[in-house]
């Protein structure tokens, strides 16, 4: 998200603000609200599951590896179900091993959905780091925190990224590098996917779409309890999750080829996977990926003040 000073140029910003995003076209439709008591409720079991996921972080740890992420993946499921958000995912996650996860990037819950069915450690800003309580989960789930403003720091953190690859973890990043609102998207910024290349490893491409997409929006200097309050207040908010074909990366002669390839793939409307692949139950698709490592890392701003920006940003 843009804050209230001016950003290094070679941050990718998006056009999208709340006051464009956030509002349904056709205006407010008196049925589509949950009403107070149960928006009142999802809000507070919401709030109550993800601070139940915060004090038993650290017990996680003391699980054996391969038992971590069946505990991220309910934990996250967990969270969106208590905001009231329906999940449809379709498609089937990469085989077990070093995988490179790209998504586009619209809202808070982004995060929680990937995890959901593909735990990984994720790229966001060094300022998550420092956010009350959800900066130390950050950490606690092995988050890779890049300088953003630093340019000169963008080469480190490929590096990291590069070292858990090769090791046969997951990082999952999102290349737009800003949230959008859904029906506008970003380029795919090709850095981070020096490290796919270097590590030898596939590039999985998901794409994440809500309905209605004004409710789930996180853009612009929009604040967090504004977003939570538009997702609660949602009679029937639906999000949907597609796991795109992996790409493997030494297909591509360089990274800018290779985000073009899976930017391509998030883009492209599902009308033939609709017809030839049969749609994956969340419980399957999540109960198939017994893959990775560490905890999700939680990756946008925990408080209702305006946020500097909406999402780790990384310039090409």
């Amino acid at each position: 998200m843009n804050g209230p000073t001016a950003l290094p140029p070679w941050l990718p910003t998006a056009p999208c603000t709340p006051g464009r995003c956030t509002a349904h076209p056709d205006g407010p439709d008196p049925d589509s609200g949950a009403g107070p008591l149960r928006a009142a409720a999802r809000l507070a079991a919401g709030t109550a599951v993800v601070l139940l996921g915060v004090l038993l972080a650290p017990a996680a740890a003391l699980f054996p590896p391969a038992a971590r992420p069946a505990l991220v993946r309910l934990w996250t499921r967990t969270v969106v179900r208590a905001f009231g958000v329906r999940v449809r995912y379709e498609g089937s996650p990469a085989a077990p091993g070093p995988l490179l996860v790209v998504a586009n990037h619209v809202s808070w819950l982004d995060v929680p959905l990937l995890a959901a069915v593909l735990p990984a450690r994720m790229v966001a800003k060094a300022e998550v780091r420092h956010w009350p309580v959800l900066g130390l989960l950050a950490a606690l789930g092995g988050t890779l925190f890049i300088e953003r403003d630093r340019l000169r720091a963008l080469p480190g953190t490929v590096r990291a990224m590069t070292g858990v690859l090769a090791a046969g973890g997951r990082v999952a990043v999102f290349p737009e590098g800003s949230t959008w609102c859904g029906r506008e998207r970003g380029r795919f910024r090709p850095a981070a996917f020096q490290a796919a290349l270097d590590a030898g490893c596939a590039v999985q491409p998901v794409r994440i779409d809500y309905r209605p997409a004004d409710a789930a929006a996180y853009v612009g200097d929009d604040p967090l309890g504004a977003s939570l309050w538009r997702v609660v207040t949602t009679r029937r908010p639906t999000a949907e999750v597609r796991l795109m074909d992996p790409l493997p990366s030494g297909r591509h002669p360089d990274r800018r080829a290779l985000a073009a390839a899976a930017q391509r793939a998030v883009a492209r409307r599902e009308t033939t996977r609709h017809e030839t692949t049969p749609r994956v139950p969340a419980q399957r698709a999540v109960a198939s990926d017994s893959a990775n490592l560490s905890p999700s890392s939680v990756h946008q701003r925990a408080s209702s003040r305006p946020a500097a920006a909406s999402s780790s940003r990384t310039p090409s």
